[in-house]
């Protein structure tokens, strides 16, 4: 008789169990992958609809489809337009709230509008609040829809003086209108999409002048996502509590599950200049469950390990953002990204938050690009308001554009939260950038005096050519 040992049983019933688990891994993937898809979609159909009312601009569902949910993340970019969607309008017609199928045994995903704080992402598995639903509109009462498509002329708002000063023919805009059509063309990426164009300089005259040119749906008033340009406003945020004395860049953060690791000792610095030393899955550090999944950032970005000392090692993360806005969570009470948007002017942004209350200041703030042309103006100012108020330290754009941390491989420099153009010929050295994925840039340039806004919606692998761009206009104002 042949004996069989329970380990060799065991050793024979491997490979077969792990078969097995592997088909099940792929199926809770792919389950997995329709849930963002569908928490992706509610999101982005709510803060575009609802950031857009607020503002009293006009978007469509069609809109949005056809340009901030074409061409995205790989993952979901196949799934996402097959999800059935419902838009909820509450009492007064604006947008409530949006749910998006995505399993038949499971809740739909949604996103809850406030109109003051934009759209949250619920957390998978939770049950959509009816909104107060409002009494249908009879026919012939609706407005007609702003265009859906990515074609057409545009809209061009034509130079104006901002500030009065005399006007000389030298500043005529016909060199910088021939750079600027060239960014709705292919010129600058080969299927690159750009939404809008705002500058802002001054002539030679000393008039400060403001130029601006839209694609067909959107317009001065056309908010759109931040993606990581966000990152420079989370940077400014913290510059203001410097400012105010609630806080210092060489303050660690007093977060109580760190409390017995090394992780205490990284500084809100540490975080800005993505030199916090934690470990990250991939560049960038993919942050699904936050962006899509509903996850709360104090579960989602606090628990990566420490894997280099602080301080001394560059990796682009996500999280270190989040972890620097976490480090002043406690001075929100008194200031609030709603008050830095209301000093600086940036009267169509909004800071959005996760399902809790933390703001996503690594990606999820919704802004025009004339708001972001006056975020780059007060750094032109050196941190003092239009209104003539000192929202930032002195030192502080020195202090977000100087390279003095550990610095990326490639043509671009890094300082605290902003991007640095320091490597790039026929630029000026002092030249820094907000950046944002999909294509989005600030460029400020204080030795010419020059804010250049860039907003896209660039679907994956292609790449607007800021670089290029950024020379180009420049030596059109010459």
């Amino acid at each position: 008789m042949i004996r069989t040992s329970l380990a060799a049983l065991a050793a024979l019933a491997l490979p077969a169990s792990l078969a097995a688990q592997s088909t099940t891994q792929e199926q809770l993937d792919a389950r997995y992958d329709r849930a963002l898809a569908a928490g992706y979609k509610a999101l982005f159909l709510c803060s575009a609809l609802a950031n857009a009312q607020r503002n009293g601009a006009e978007r469509t569902p069609e809109s949005v489809e056809a340009w901030e949910l074409s061409g995205i993340y790989p993952r979901i970019d196949a799934i996402i337009g097959d999800l059935d969607y419902t838009i909820l309008p509450d009492a007064a017609g604006r947008v409530a709230l949006v749910q998006v199928d995505w399993a038949d045994d499971m809740p739909p995903r949604f996103a809850e509008a406030s109109h003051d704080q934009g759209c949250r992402l619920a957390p998978i598995g939770l049950e959509a609040p009816m909104p107060e639903m409002r009494v249908p509109p009879l026919p012939g009462e609706e407005q007609a829809s702003a265009d859906a498509t990515p074609d057409g002329a545009g809209l061009t708002i034509p130079i104006m003086a901002v500030e009065t000063g005399e006007r000389t023919a030298k500043a005529s805009p016909s060199a910088l209108d021939k750079v600027i059509g060239r960014a709705f063309a292919p010129d600058y990426g080969d299927g690159a999409r750009t939404t809008a164009v705002v500058l802002r300089h001054r002539d030679r005259g000393d008039g400060k002048i403001e130029q601006g040119r839209y694609a067909p749906g959107f317009g001065p008033d056309t908010p759109q996502r931040t993606w990581s340009v966000a990152k420079s406003i989370a940077a400014t945020l913290i510059g203001a509590a410097v400012q105010r004395g609630d806080a210092e860049v060489t303050d660690g953060l007093a977060f109580d599950q760190w409390r017995w690791d090394a992780r205490r000792t990284i500084t809100i610095d540490n975080f800005l200049r993505m030199a916090s030393g934690r470990y990250s899955d991939t560049p960038g550090n993919r942050t699904d469950p936050l962006y899509m999944g509903g996850a709360l950032v104090a579960e989602s970005a606090t628990g990566w390990p420490l894997l280099h000392k602080p301080g001394t090692v560059f990796r682009y993360a996500n999280n270190d953002t989040l972890m620097a806005v976490k480090a002043i969570e406690d001075t929100f009470d008194t200031y609030d990204p709603a008050d830095l948007f209301s000093d600086i002017g940036m009267t169509g942004a909004v800071a959005e938050t996760d399902w809790g209350t933390d703001y996503i200041l690594s990606s999820q703030v919704w802004a025009t690009a004339d708001d972001l042309a006056k975020l780059g103006q007060l750094y032109l100012n050196d941190g003092v308001t239009q209104s003539g108020k000192r929202l930032l330290p002195e030192n502080w754009r020195e202090y977000v554009s100087t390279p003095s941390g550990p610095q990326p491989d490639g043509e671009l420099g890094y300082g605290a939260g902003w991007w640095l153009m320091n490597k790039s010929e026929g630029i000026p050295p002092d030249t820094f950038a907000a950046m944002g994925n999909r294509g989005q840039y600030v460029v400020v340039v204080p030795s010419r005096d020059v804010v250049i806004v860039r907003r896209g919606e660039d679907p994956v692998g292609s790449r607007f050519d800021i670089i290029a761009f950024t020379r180009d206009m420049l030596a059109a104002m010459e």
